[in-house]
């Protein structure tokens, strides 16, 4: 049988391999994080009519005679350029800036996604859209320690962050240096003792002569208040004198708080002073969850305090184009893309997360499109060659009428 025959079955095959791979493409061109794939032909092995020839001083050297018997699909490979980002506004949703993959798993397998819908289910697991579980280093007390094996990122039921005791506050702002004798001033603001109870914390400021300002503060659970002078020096600048606090007037304390009065001002005329800032809070409910560049799970607290509660992991390849493709848009690992290298993102090598955002697909339709027309038109060619071998075989069996 004519060889061009079984030539033409193989292109036949390899371009519709092409059509497969184009129309799956074409498919996806909205799952999110898809990366497209493309094909690559080859010859198959060529047959030897007559080998090369030796050159000798009376004759040359012959070039090898082949024929063609093919062609075959070398490879499908898949292009990993990354998706434009889609912007959804939905905290739990991460796209990957850069290199990586999100860890997940289901059952006892590990699996890759560049698909980063994330939901909490009602155990308070974090996990992707097809329910598998999202892999990572949850917090302890506020700290992620990322050194170890990850596991399954969880939102604890009746979350809380914890109460901390004040242990300083800080006044901002001018007395005036013009006050009549005997003006009071009194400026309070709440703070917290070590299990969250809250109590008002009151300084008194009274004016005295020549610049001054005496001071007592009380905290409502002291019976002794904490007093003191400051001084303005007539430009603008206020010292401390020594009072009945040990302490340097400037930053007296009471019950193991330290009250900065550093940041006054002494002008005349303004009378703008008040407490700035406390450190401490009471216990918080938290109210919501959002991811930060590096992966971490942040949470916002009723009392005002944010909590780092969890931080994604991301596993990177040597070779991310051996992965092998299992559904769900999801990848495992195979033998020729080496085991996962686990880390955090930003890290080196180790792309940055976009949260409120997901990767689209990468597919490029306009190029789709030209492949379709592409192995089309290999297709109608290779079929042709069958068509041409098979009239010029009825042309032999018609030579005997």
């Amino acid at each position: 049988m004519l060889r061009s025959l079984y030539s033409g079955i193989s292109g036949l095959r390899a371009e519709q391999t092409m059509l497969d791979v184009t129309s799956n493409n074409i498919a996806n061109v909205n799952t999110t994080g898809f990366k497209s794939s493309s094909v690559q032909f080859e010859d198959t092995l060529s047959q030897i009519v007559s080998a090369a020839g030796l050159s000798t001083s009376a004759k040359a050297g012959t070039n090898p005679n082949q024929v063609g018997l093919g062609v075959k699909v070398a490879a499908v490979t898949n292009n990993l350029t990354e998706g434009s980002q889609t912007t959804t506004g939905n905290n739990l949703d991460a796209m990957i800036s850069g290199d990586g993959y999100f860890v997940t798993q289901t059952g006892s397998t590990t699996q890759y996604t560049r698909n980063g819908s994330f939901h909490w289910d009602s155990q308070g697991r974090l996990s992707t859209a097809d329910g598998a579980l999202v892999q990572g280093w949850n917090g302890v007390n506020g700290v992620v320690s990322t050194g170890g094996k990850p596991s399954v990122l969880t939102l604890p039921s009746g979350t809380v962050a914890p109460a901390n005791a004040t242990t300083s506050a800080t006044m901002k702002g001018n007395l005036p240096s013009d006050a009549v004798v005997g003006t009071t001033l009194a400026r309070d603001i709440t703070v917290y003792s070590a299990d969250g109870k809250a109590r008002q914390l009151t300084v008194n400021l009274t004016a005295d002569t020549a610049g001054k300002w005496n001071y007592s503060i009380t905290d409502g659970t002291t019976t002794t208040a904490t007093t003191g002078t400051i001084q303005t020096d007539g430009t603008g600048n206020i010292a401390g004198t020594v009072g009945t606090s040990a302490t340097p007037n400037l930053k007296p304390t009471i019950d193991g708080i330290t009250v900065d009065l550093s940041g006054l001002s002494g002008f005349a005329g303004l009378t703008t002073s008040s407490f700035a800032k406390q450190d401490g809070n009471a216990a918080g409910t938290l109210l919501s969850v959002a991811m930060g560049a590096d992966g971490t799970l942040s949470g916002t607290f009723s009392n005002g305090a944010t909590v780092a509660i969890a931080r994604l992991a991301i596993g990177t390849f040597t070779n991310p184009e051996g992965l092998e493709k299992a559904g769900n848009s999801t990848l495992v690992e195979t033998l020729n893309s080496g085991s996962a290298r686990l880390g955090t993102a930003g890290s080196d090598g180790y792309g940055s997360v976009v949260s409120g955002a997901l990767e689209a697909s990468n597919v490029d339709l306009s190029q789709e499109f030209t492949n379709l027309i592409v192995a089309q038109r290999g297709f109608q060619a290779n079929a042709r060659i069958i068509t041409t071998s098979d009239e010029i075989l009825q042309e032999l069996t018609q030579l005997k009428r």
